[in-house]
């Protein structure tokens, strides 16, 4: 299960907490592997997503999404 700390189009930080995310066993907050802009969420809050799966997308201002 998802739940977004983050919304489309806010800055991030290296290192800053984006999502949290809960399995069977534990709940955790995934940090942001890049500094950017979250340019779109992919994942939906309450939905099980398959381990490996894009999450998001986290790119500069004015960047476009990939296809």
């Amino acid at each position: 299960m998802v739940r977004w700390l983050k919304a489309e189009g806010d800055a991030i930080q290296r290192g800053e907490p984006v999502v949290e995310l809960e399995t069977e066993k534990v709940s955790y907050e995934l940090e942001s592997p890049a500094e950017g802009v979250l340019l779109k969420i992919i994942a939906r809050e309450a939905v099980e997503v398959p381990v490996g799966e894009p999450l998001c997308h986290i790119g500069q201002p004015g960047d476009t999404l990939p296809s």
